[in-house]
């Protein structure tokens, strides 16, 4: 397979997980967690409202990611965005993730997926 295959078929799969931690977890709000999340960092009066407004974010950056408009900035927003949600649920919330704090070795992959696909495998 070619890099350029594998770069477009990884892209497909990142916009998927964008669009259905979007639409599922968090504007359908089939995983309470997430909004459960949002409550005890922020406040429970704007954790319906938030979590909406992320989960449509979600799938906004799902959208950004298939229309390869500047890629490049679109991946270091990706990572900066994923860095700092896991920071922040590690220290503040590590007992509402999946994993608990093992959860950010799962972001940690995620970034670096992020990062090899847009630096190593697209070379426009």
């Amino acid at each position: 397979m070619s890099k350029r295959n594998i770069y477009k078929l990884l892209n497909y799969c990142i916009a998927g997980v964008w669009f259905v931690n979007g639409l599922f977890c968090k504007v359908l709000n089939l995983i309470p967690r997430h909004q459960q999340i949002v409550a005890s960092i922020v406040s429970i009066d704007y954790a319906r409202f938030l979590t909406l407004a992320i989960g449509l974010a979600e799938i906004v950056m799902a959208i950004w990611i298939l229309s390869k408009i500047s890629s490049k900035l679109n991946a270091w927003v990706q990572i900066i965005i994923v860095a700092i949600m896991n920071v922040l649920e590690f220290f503040l919330v590590p007992d509402l993730l999946l994993w608990g704090r093992f959860n950010a070795l799962f972001a940690l992959l995620f970034i670096t997926v992020v990062y090899i696909n847009e630096f190593r495998f697209n070379k426009n």
